[in-house]
């Protein structure tokens, strides 16, 4: 897809309802399209990396180059963009001693960090950032729409 249909997507989960129930398998698969609170879309992945570690690497350089180009086109019309470690929701969510929502859980397992926009008006939230799920599996650049704060 190009940057002008993964805006036209993003636009259009910002407007929709959101699921009464989980629709998929978020947490592994992406297959999901969201639940409550939240619309999940994977605008790219790639095929999985069996080239070494180079290729691994340049891999991941041009998901954040992907990430970074329609990052840019938001940051135009909602202003600059807060970044989230998901490092410590991760962590959090491990120590079980706090409930930590959906999306934000599985993001935490799968991104190290995102770009967060708060989209003016509309109480929701957009997460951008590059997924992957292990070493050897595909990345994946994934869009969250949520009215969930994140934790």
């Amino acid at each position: 897809m190009t940057i002008a249909q993964h805006l036209a997507v993003i636009d259009r989960l910002c407007s929709e309802d959101f699921p009464a129930e989980h629709s998929g398998p978020f947490a592994g698969s992406y297959g999901g399209p969201g639940g409550p609170g939240f619309h999940v879309v994977e605008l790219e992945r790639s095929t999985g990396s069996a080239g070494g570690w180079h290729s691994e690497r340049e891999e991941a350089e041009q998901y954040e180059a992907h990430r970074e180009a329609l990052a840019q086109r938001l940051t135009d019309r909602w202003g600059e963009p807060g970044w989230m470690s998901l490092d410590g929701v991760f962590l959090r969510a491990q120590q079980g001693d706090e409930r930590i929502p959906e999306p934000w859980a599985s993001l935490g397992s799968h991104m190290r960090n995102a770009q967060v926009w708060q989209v003016d008006g509309t109480g929701r939230w957009v997460v951008l950032g590059v997924s992957r799920l292990g070493e050897g599996q595909e990345f994946r650049l994934l869009a969250v729409i949520t009215e969930i704060d994140p934790p």
